[in-house]
């Protein structure tokens, strides 16, 4: 039976408990500037995906990789140890594509930004094509006519 609720407090909790582990250390020297940002768990509390980021260049970032994929024995055994689950779950260590994504989102608003001030410009400069006022006017009817 699957209970989200249960899966997501387990989530939370997998997910201090590596960021702590982090935190301390890992006697690893590849392993970069990690941060956790998100952790999922099944519904069955069988198996963890938890994502990261690295901060760094490409390089760093497959040193990082490569660090939490030896240390993946040891961080759950640490989850292991605290948490309160008859099974411990296994993990899997994804790189989260939040930073290119943002990025690419920024470069985008960067040129919808800049094509609205173009428009903006040539509507600055624009003309009518006709009349400025192309609706049809009632006729005023001069009292010396009559």
């Amino acid at each position: 039976m699957v209970d989200a609720q249960r899966a997501a407090k387990m989530a939370d909790r997998i997910k201090e408990i590596v960021a702590r582990r982090l935190e301390k250390g890992i006697r690893d020297p590849r392993l970069g500037f990690v941060t956790i940002t998100d952790v999922r768990v099944t519904g069955d509390l069988q198996h963890a995906s938890i994502f990261y980021t690295v901060y760094g260049d490409e390089k760093e970032r497959a040193d990082s990789a490569a660090a939490l994929k030896s240390a993946t024995g040891m961080l759950r055994s640490e989850v292991g140890k605290n948490i309160t689950a008859r099974l411990t779950p296994s993990l899997e260590f994804i790189a989260d594509a939040l930073p290119e994504s943002a990025k690419a989102l920024e470069d985008l608003l960067a040129e919808a930004k800049s094509r609205d001030a173009v428009v903006e410009g040539l509507a600055k400069s624009a003309q009518y094509a006709g009349d400025a006022d192309p609706y049809v006017k009632p006729r005023t009817v001069a009292d010396d006519e009559d």
